[in-house]
């Protein structure tokens, strides 16, 4: 009975001729990071980006978040204790980018990591938003970033998005960190 439904099912897929599309409400949860140090992640991504924990797991993991969720972050030592970051010419994580609600709260973080003297790796204006990067102390990528309202995205004359990667204008920006 289980084989004939497994060919069933893959007939009428096959029949339908479908590609499948994630549906459009789909937002990605959250991510769970190796880190070496917990204390020293939870360093950078409690003390300096200001992320609350909801949960520690005994000492090798730590559950963060904005405004309660039970966890936006995951990091965890449980496979990378005291090892070393993963070199930067191999597959894996690129960055993980942080949607701030508002471009005065991407102003606000930036004034605070200037303040600390934390080394940013670039500052990009994408037409569809406003980024920050830099690495966590594992040397996990992070971009800061606030997106512009979709009616002002760039696109061109037959509406397809067209994001740019331009110098992002950092003294406008810090204006609004008052």
């Amino acid at each position: 009975m289980r084989r004939s439904l497994f060919f069933a099912l893959a007939n009428f897929v096959n029949l339908q001729n479908m590609t499948y599309i994630i549906p459009a409400g789909t937002k990605i949860g959250h991510i769970h990071l190796k880190v070496t140090n917990l204390e020293r992640a939870l360093g950078f991504y409690r003390d300096l980006l200001g992320f609350e924990v909801q949960q520690f797991y005994g000492d090798s993991a730590a559950f963060i978040s904005a405004g309660g969720y039970h966890h936006h972050i995951a990091l965890n030592t449980w496979y990378s204790k005291d090892g070393t970051p993963a070199p930067p010419n191999t597959a894996g994580l690129f960055h993980t980018a942080i949607l701030y609600p508002e471009r005065k709260d991407l102003a606000i973080i930036l004034k605070k990591l200037l303040e600390a003297k934390y080394p940013l790796t670039g500052a990009s204006d994408h037409g569809v938003s406003e980024a920050i990067y830099l690495n966590d102390p594992d040397k996990n990528g992070v971009e800061l970033y606030w997106d512009r309202p979709k009616e002002l995205w760039p696109v061109d004359v037959n509406g397809n998005l067209q994001m740019i990667t331009e110098p992002l204008d950092v003294d406008n920006l810090l204006k609004l960190a008052i």
